[in-house]
């Protein structure tokens, strides 16, 4: 019978917090380089996600793709801090900054609703995996309600 692989471990909590931080940063820069027309570019988004996060990230740049959508600006974290460590992973609380971001159907309008703010607030999990170079995988990114303001 296989044995299970190791899942890594952080010596404290400030670590593993330095590891998801990472995590979600490299995240990000890897959103700033999808090409929506290059399928290619959404490799390196997948590999900083697992389970929920990924099987979500994966449905909207395929669907993105087939679409003919594009993407212009960079979304830029302006706030990334612990929530809770707990069993399902260590939670963050994240401000996205996404106010030069533009979402543009094949026809070139905006898709992008016109009450979003410059400013998105989340709540991020981060856990521990072996195939990351951080030691970390984004499991689920959802929106946040308490917390720090962004």
């Amino acid at each position: 019978m296989p044995q299970p692989t190791p899942t890594p471990t952080f010596a404290s909590e400030a670590e593993a917090f330095a590891a998801a931080e990472a995590t979600y940063r490299a995240y990000v820069d890897a959103l700033n380089q999808v090409d929506l027309a290059d399928p290619e570019t959404f490799e390196a988004v997948y590999a900083w996600t697992t389970g929920e996060a990924n099987a979500g990230i994966r449905e909207t740049l395929t669907q993105m793709h087939a679409d003919g959508w594009a993407v212009t600006g960079r979304s830029v974290p302006t706030l990334v801090e612990p929530l809770v460590l707990g069993a399902s992973g260590l939670e963050l609380a994240v401000c996205l900054d996404v106010a030069e971001v533009a979402v543009l159907d094949s026809s070139g309008a905006s898709v992008v609703s016109d009450t979003r703010g410059d400013v998105q607030t989340m709540t991020v999990v981060a856990v521990p995996s072996p195939s990351s170079a951080t030691g970390a995988a984004i499991a689920l990114i959802g929106g946040r309600s308490s917390g720090p303001q962004c």
